[in-house]
């Protein structure tokens, strides 16, 4: 089974009104599967540089975006699977008497045999009583029917996953392969300006907080950058999308265990996930930086800073003009192995969001709620 068949399979297989979330589980699959093709043929038409990396980031975010909805199609199928099996289970006397009604019903091959020991009255009765229960019955034996085909069809779902998310998994480890491959040999892109080495090591060496590192990074680039595109990033405020797929860990001004408080959002995601720029800037930083492991920060605007911290891999060179949905880089962890995500989705566990990225959006060197330019929610 090839992936699409398989992501369509998974997805259209559990029924519609299965699905928590307002989107139906037919059209989840076909975006998927659009993202999927339109990757595909972008990544086949791509020829320079800068057109291939963007084929390959549509083409990782297709393949995250079809074995996210995989996962979810399975854990509903899972979910589903084990309430009509509990509900057999428990209705086991009631199926059987009714399996005995329609056998005997099956046998029954002459109207004779309904004949009534007191005659042609008893006989109309017992017919009247019969003809009212065989609707009833039919109803019980076509619901029952209707049971056994949907346990039936989500047991060839489950017993089918596994090869179809080992095949979502290959993809999405070569695409990831090739982006990072393209991006080592892009040389086209714009730059704003070349970082100072001694400059910067300087600043990162002198400096204990975030604000005091934004606050230097002037100095590294010689003076303010003008915007990074002819659209004004402000007319965006508030509909910028998150950089990765995942959901909102902890909002602005929340404690975390240790009872510190941050002015960013913290956002939990899967393993080796793909992180974009939400908007056109400039990448004013990237490397490790104090206890936030891999940040990238970019300035789409002069006095506008946005910090994504916690990444495993980071994309590009200070300086560089980027465009929108360009990678930034990828999460840390490990791609979860097949048993592990079958055991996952049957637990109805969401554990494998297990990675977090740190967002701190600035303005003028001040911090603010990063809710006011993106849209976040709770869930997936």
């Amino acid at each position: 089974m090839n992936w699409r068949a398989a992501l369509l399979a998974a997805c259209l297989a559990v029924p519609t009104g299965l699905w928590a979330q307002d989107v139906s589980p037919a059209e989840a699959a076909a975006s998927a599967l659009e993202d999927l093709s339109a990757a595909r043929d972008l990544l086949e038409a791509a020829k320079g540089g800068r057109e291939r990396v963007a084929a390959l980031s549509e083409t990782v975010r297709a393949y995250e975006a079809g074995l996210s909805a995989v996962r979810a199609g399975l854990r509903r199928a899972t979910i589903r699977e084990r309430e009509l099996s509990l509900k057999l289970a428990g209705q086991e006397e009631e199926i059987a008497a009714l399996l005995t009604v329609l056998q005997a019903r099956g046998r029954a091959g002459s109207p004779s045999l309904f004949l009534h020991p007191e005659g042609a009255l008893g006989t109309a009765r017992a017919g009247m009583i019969v003809s009212q229960m065989t609707p009833a019955l039919n109803a019980q034996a076509d619901a029952l029917r209707e049971t056994l085909v949907e346990v039936s069809t989500l047991r060839q779902l489950q017993a089918g996953a596994e090869r179809s998310l080992q095949d979502g998994l290959t993809g999405v480890q070569d695409a990831r392969t090739a982006l990072s491959q393209a991006i080592a040999d892009r040389t086209d892109l714009p730059r704003k300006f070349t970082e100072d080495a001694v400059k910067t090591a300087l600043l990162i060496a002198t400096t204990e907080t975030l604000e005091a590192f934004a606050a230097g990074l002037g100095e590294i680039s010689g003076g303010p950058l003008e915007t990074a595109a002819n659209v004004d990033v402000f007319d965006q405020k508030g509909a910028l999308p998150l950089p990765v797929a995942g959901r909102v860990l902890r909002r602005a001004g929340e404690a975390d265990a240790a009872g510190i408080k941050r002015p960013g959002v913290l956002l939990a995601t899967r393993p080796r996930a793909l992180v974009s720029a939400p908007v056109a800037a400039t990448i004013r930083y990237q490397g490790p930086l104090l206890d936030f492991g891999n940040v990238m920060i970019l300035e789409p605007k002069s006095g506008l800073l946005m910090v994504f911290a916690g990444l495993d891999v980071v994309y590009g060179r200070t300086g560089e003009v980027i465009a929108e949905g360009a990678p930034l880089g990828l999460m840390g962890g490990k791609d979860a192995a097949i048993g592990e995500i079958l055991t996952q989705v049957g637990d109805g566990t969401g554990s494998d969001l297990s990675q977090s990225l740190y967002l701190e959006v600035r303005e003028d060197n001040e911090p603010v709620n990063p809710e006011s330019w993106f849209r976040t929610q709770r869930e997936d």
